[in-house]
């Protein structure tokens, strides 16, 4: 397949290459200079999203917010202006459903499919092609884009429309952050106690607490390896659509607001850019305590 890659970062960047391994001819552009490992392995750079969506059948979006994606789609040089009837356009941003919707009746109304297919699993997910993939549209342009999701994922799900993708993400975003919140919660009540925090994080993935936040996010909390992985500046973004569109719905999500709040310290002290897994510091600094330290008194 021809196939259109635009935005090239942590996740892009590994994603498009699967894709290139895979034998597609893939245009690649990206803010800044598409990198030279993918041009390299095969990929063709193009200097605007324009002229990769006039090469490719299949356009996909990777970029970090909204107004990336309305700017990309809908901007100067944009997807838009390179699409012709019959063409895929596939959104795997994180980004607002109620926008989504709008972006795609826009892309419809220039004779063209549009997917939003959100993905869960980081860096390591996009490196490993084994990332979550949650799609809103049609079932048509799922089943024709289907081959390509699975070069990137494993866990590939049509949810509903347009839309329901980002919905599904933005529900994933908030168990994510709520069990972050939990695990830091339990391994800095666990150190403080007295107990050995690398140990305790041991005994528990045998039992009922298992998770995959506490096998992945508990270590990096133990290790103090606090390296995106995931910035806490891209799940703050996804929380604050979370509480956006809950206040649009009228409900309440009061953990969802509490951990978002504890996001906005980490910031504060110069946390935008940790891994999400760095929540922990906003505990922390609250209980002037620091995971793995010698207990006094």
């Amino acid at each position: 397949m021809n196939i259109g890659f635009v935005g090239l970062g942590i996740m892009g960047s590994p994603m498009a290459g699967h894709l290139i391994a895979a034998g597609h001819t893939v245009y690649l552009t990206t803010l800044g200079n598409v990198p030279e490992v993918l041009v390299k392995a095969g990929g063709k750079a193009e200097p605007t999203a324009a002229d990769v969506a006039r090469k490719a059948d299949i356009i996909i979006t990777m970029v970090p917010d909204t107004p990336d994606v309305e700017t990309v789609l809908f901007g100067k040089n944009g997807v838009a202006e390179g699409l012709s009837a019959g063409k895929l356009v596939i959104d795997m941003s994180s980004i607002s459903p109620v926008e989504t919707k709008k972006f795609a009746k826009r892309i419809n109304e220039l004779g063209c499919d549009y997917l939003d297919a959100p993905v869960s699993g980081g860096e390591v997910g996009a490196k490993a092609a084994s990332l979550t993939i949650m799609v809103g549209g049609p079932e048509a342009a799922f089943e024709r884009a289907r081959p390509l999701f699975e070069t990137m994922g494993k866990n590939i799900t049509l949810v509903g429309g347009n839309g329901d993708g980002q919905t599904t993400k933005v529900a994933n975003q908030i168990i994510v952050a709520l069990n972050i919140e939990a695990v830091g919660e339990a391994l800095l009540f666990a150190s403080r106690a007295g107990a050995d925090p690398a140990k305790v994080r041991e005994a528990l993935m045998g039992g009922f607490a298992a998770s995959r936040i506490l096998e992945v996010h508990g270590d990096r909390m133990v290790k103090r390896t606090f390296d995106p992985g995931f910035r806490i500046a891209l799940h703050q973004k996804d929380l604050n659509l979370a509480l956006t569109t809950a206040r649009q719905l009228g409900l309440s999500l009061p953990n969802t607001a509490t951990a978002q709040e504890l996001f906005n310290a980490c910031v504060s002290h110069g946390g935008a850019a940790w891994d999400h897994s760095g929540l922990v510091r906003a505990l922390e600094i609250m209980a002037n305590y620091e995971i793995g330290a010698p207990v006094k008194g």
